[in-house]
């Protein structure tokens, strides 16, 4: 399915091939998982600083076995979403140790956002990479995706309450560890 020519929304031209895909076609799927490579490897990048090859691998894996459930496909991105940070946070958990955050000689906490090209700077990976998995994980949720406490709470399986401390924790520590 050639989708170089169109001016269609990523959401549709994904949709489409979507469609492709769980009717059974090779090709779609394996074009649909080369779209969506990029924005997977940044979502699993900060929360499996340490495995994100690994994280990246599962939750391909997971969007492959698990596309024909998919219902709309329009709700591609966001099922995508929820399916890498489940399994980042599942590889990150399994395969790091957990260590506090330790303070950088960083200057200033200059905010989450994403370079140019997509990609968070090295000194703000460096300081999320220290932080706990349950920290970074709602940090990236909330911060550069831009989720509300409730849907991060869903995504994450857990209270909206347990959202808003984490989000707190992990602020605070990502500040006091940026700040030194």
């Amino acid at each position: 399915m050639d989708t170089q020519g169109d001016t269609a929304e990523p959401w549709e031209t994904a949709a489409a091939l979507v469609r492709a895909a769980q009717g059974g076609d090779a090709l779609a799927m394996d074009e649909l998982l080369t779209l969506v490579t990029p924005y997977v490897t940044r979502l699993c990048r900060p929360i499996a600083p340490d495995d994100v090859s690994d994280a990246v691998q599962e939750s391909l894996v997971a969007i492959f076995k698990g596309l024909r459930g998919l219902r709309d496909p329009l709700a591609f991105y966001g099922w995508v979403r929820t399916v890498a940070v489940r399994e980042a946070v599942r590889v990150a958990r399994r395969t790091a140790v957990e260590e506090p955050a330790d303070p950088a000689d960083l200057s200033r906490l200059g905010g989450l956002r994403t370079g140019t090209d997509g990609e968070l700077p090295a000194d703000v990976r460096d300081v999320l990479a220290r932080l706990p998995v349950r920290h970074r994980a709602v940090l990236v949720l909330r911060e550069l995706e831009g989720l509300d406490e409730a849907a991060v709470a869903e995504l994450l399986g857990v209270p909206t309450g347990t959202v808003k401390s984490r989000l707190h924790r992990a602020r605070s520590a990502f500040r006091k560890a940026w700040s030194r």
